[in-house]
């Protein structure tokens, strides 16, 4: 009886110092409250912690999903904003807005070699741009895919007319104001701006890398091809090409029909010049330097050698040279035999005046401190 009455005695004073412990102070995190545990203190000295707030546990849940579908950010990131802000969900969206900044400029740093090509052009001009992500599956985000259809828009829109051809690099628009009307958007804010703020709701690093704006003076066609598209104007690939017919008084049907399939072409064979005069002397003699050396491996005399380097030049020149390239279309003829055929069926001259061939990402991961530098480089005539 003895040993039991002494046994009870640290039970007894667990419970009383439980008991004083209840009384003490302490901060719920989930609304940062102030509470005391006496009121949640059972009689059988079992501690329960509770965490209450204001809002009903069906409607913080209703609040997360509206929230989720006018930011598009990551249902963690939403929650905290919104705890935080006592479940303001306007508050919450500022809130929101304010963390995306500090976010973006953390990943702004990783590599963002994938993305989409956006265009948009009238009868005389086109603009293409490059925004780039870190994974497909943030191209394929719709409001990423918005941002880059209104960037090509606005790049039309500040077009030089008094330029052909005019790559720019990201700080042509970047401080340019720029209206987005979607409902995940903030509205009117600068390009820059925008950018951070959907990198900030995809949770990937979001840049805008190179652009390219195109036009023709004369009387002619800008006719374009975009390959792999998730919708109109939208692709990862993409072809630009003008042709100019020399009378003015010819219809455009055949030249926007034939510059369409041209342009597809250019995709598809990734011409380096629009003509052999336009190869520099420098590429052919470090070509024909290459083929010679080739040529000296077979041990045939000197005449035949030379034969076999001239040979070998003008299969060189079939694959850089675009008017010298076999149509992908139709190999049995040659682009500038389709041009020719061409102008026979409109009666006037009609040549290429410039082209232009981009793909996302190319030269990204072999030369990533180049990655701001509009890369494409287009070929006049």
């Amino acid at each position: 009886m003895a040993w039991g009455q002494v046994a009870r005695r640290p039970i007894a004073s667990f419970l009383s110092r439980a008991q004083q412990q209840a009384a003490q102070v302490y901060t719920c995190p989930a609304t940062s409250q102030t509470h005391l545990l006496s009121n949640h203190f059972p009689q059988n000295g079992m501690l329960h912690r509770r965490f209450s707030s204001e809002v009903p546990a069906s409607e913080q849940m209703s609040l997360i999903k509206q929230l989720r579908e006018r930011t598009s950010a990551p249902i963690k990131d939403v929650k905290a904003s919104l705890v935080s802000c006592n479940w303001d969900i306007e508050e919450a969206q500022k809130d929101l807005r304010k963390r995306g900044v500090i976010l973006a400029a953390k990943k702004s740093s990783r590599t963002a070699a994938e993305g989409l090509l956006a265009m948009a052009q009238d009868e005389k001009r086109a603009a293409v741009v490059e925004l780039n992500c870190e994974t497909d599956f943030v191209a394929r985000n719709e409001v990423f895919q918005y941002l880059a259809s209104s960037l090509a828009k606005m790049a039309l829109s500040v077009q030089d007319p008094g330029k052909l051809v005019f790559p720019f690099a990201p700080a042509y628009l970047e401080n340019m104001s720029i209206n987005l009307d979607h409902p995940k958007l903030s509205g009117e804010t600068t390009v820059r701006d925008a950018v951070t703020e959907v990198a900030a709701m995809v949770g990937e690093n979001v840049k805008l890398r190179r652009g390219f704006m195109f036009s023709t003076t004369g009387h002619g066609v800008v006719s374009s091809y975009l390959h792999n598209c998730p919708q109109p104007g939208l692709g990862r690939m993409a072809g630009l090409v003008t042709l100019v017919a020399e009378d003015s008084t010819v219809p455009l049907d055949a030249l926007k029909r034939v510059g369409s399939s041209i342009a597809m072409h250019i995709v598809a064979q990734k011409p380096l010049f629009l003509s052999k005069e336009l190869v520099s002397a420098a590429a052919i003699e470090s070509e024909r330097d290459v083929l010679r050396t080739q040529a000296e491996k077979s041990g045939k005399p000197p005449m035949a050698m030379e034969k076999m380097v001239e040979g070998r030049l003008r299969k060189y020149f079939e694959e850089v040279v675009l008017l010298e390239q076999k149509y992908v279309v139709n190999d049995s003829t040659n682009i500038k035999t389709l041009l020719n055929d061409l102008s026979k069926e409109v009666g006037s001259e009609v040549t290429i005046g410039n082209f232009v061939r981009m793909e996302v990402g190319e030269g990204i991961e072999s030369r990533p401190e180049e990655a701001d530098v509009p890369e494409a480089k287009a070929r006049a005539a």
